[in-house]
């Protein structure tokens, strides 16, 4: 499969911390994990690509928050490419019922779809689903982290639903992860189980190449 995104190309990443990765300070403008990499790797592969690269993630964001600024941060760049990856602080802070932030399975499925729909009425985008990941195996029922990894498959069947329904490209990062989890502990790639360190942007990163036949 030929390499799916063309020269002189805009290709936006939009998400959480995952995303942002320090991008709005040190690390400007496209941050010190996956993004970046995708773009070194870009540019070593294929130097004559000359692509728009553009970062818009916000630590700490959720698919409510997305949806808040989604014309702003999103839509008013018509890109050629939507990449986003969002989740797992819904999920937290519905299992902590933070009051005004907490982000059902049902709420995710709803604000999700409407950014979804925005992107197909407004723009020309194609879109690249990223699937938010969770590095445990924790099995004690009575833990956080269990419970996270209980109720993760919910928002999981989400961005499945809306990929196949809009016919995008899906990074099925959740599974990947766990699969390296046979072999790996888990924190070769995150000190703890929501922001990956160097190793794990790189399997990120090459998951998203791999998914766009880099």
């Amino acid at each position: 499969m030929p390499f799916a995104i063309k020269p002189g190309q805009t290709v936006l990443f939009i998400g959480d911390s995952i995303t942002d990765c320090d991008r709005r300070g040190g690390s400007f403008p496209f941050g010190a994990g996956y993004v970046r990499i995708i773009r070194d790797l870009i540019v070593a592969r294929y130097p004559g690509h000359q692509l728009n690269i553009i970062n818009k993630g916000i630590s700490g964001n959720t698919v409510r928050d997305l949806a808040h600024r989604w014309t702003d941060d999103c839509i008013r760049f018509q890109p050629d490419w939507v990449s986003l990856m969002i989740g797992i602080n819904d999920i937290h802070r519905w299992l902590m019922n933070i009051e005004g932030a907490s982000v059902t399975a049902e709420q995710f499925a709803e604000l999700y779809s409407g950014i979804m729909d925005r992107l197909r009425k407004e723009t020309k985008a194609r879109i690249i689903l990223i699937d938010p990941f969770y590095m445990s195996q924790e099995c004690s029922a009575d833990s956080f982290r269990h419970q996270v990894l209980r109720h993760l498959p919910s928002y999981l069947k989400t961005v499945d639903q809306m990929a196949k329904q809009h016919k995008t490209y899906h990074v099925k990062l959740h599974a990947e992860f766990q699969s390296l989890l046979k072999r790996y502990e888990a924190d070769q790639f995150c000190p703890e189980p929501v922001h990956p360190n160097p190793a794990g942007h790189t399997v990120m990163a090459h998951a998203w190449l791999k998914a766009l036949g880099w």
